[in-house]
């Protein structure tokens, strides 16, 4: 047990830098430079298999680490910066979507986040959905993916928030 801890201590803490945004990623202007350092996100699932929500809590994991590049998460809309939707946008979730953005306050930004919300996925066709988050909101980036890698999210929420030429620490 000693050698473990002695080999921890030595080694330190060791990360990688996260990967730059891609190119075409958002649509929308960064974010105003009082928010750059803190973004804070709300996540409403419109009617998703979950898979988009799996990799968006791995984002948040110890390798991916949101938290470190100022992104984190809020439970109330009157708190948050960014709108996170997963999923194509069911009939039934788009009262409780659209309560949600108004509750939000200017400056806000909206991410469509997988295939299925950026009108791409398996049930873009079905009379159950009123479509991509385009059909009901104005979108302003989209991570496309079925599911997204965290890699991407984590590159998509850096190119929103204007911080992909600040690297981490290591």
């Amino acid at each position: 047990m000693d050698r473990f801890f002695k080999r921890l201590f030595r080694t330190g803490l060791v990360r990688e830098r996260p990967p730059p945004p891609a190119r075409g990623v958002v649509d929308a202007p960064a974010l105003p430079r009082a928010f750059r350092r803190s973004l804070t996100l709300r996540h409403v699932d419109t009617g998703s298999c979950n898979g988009c929500e799996l990799e968006l809590h791995a984002a948040q994991n110890a390798h991916h680490n949101l938290a470190a590049l100022g992104i984190r998460f809020a439970a109330s809309p009157r708190h948050s910066d960014v709108l996170v939707v997963t999923g194509p946008v069911v009939h039934n979730m788009e009262k409780a979507l659209m309560a949600t953005h108004t509750a939000m306050a200017e400056p806000k930004r909206v991410v469509a986040l997988g295939d299925c919300a950026c009108g791409r996925g398996p049930f873009a066709a079905s009379p159950a959905c009123r479509g991509s988050l385009d059909q009901v909101l104005r979108v302003d980036a989209r991570i496309a993916g079925c599911p997204p890698p965290p890699e991407a999210i984590v590159a998509g929420l850096r190119a929103l928030a204007g911080t992909e030429d600040q690297g981490r620490s290591e």
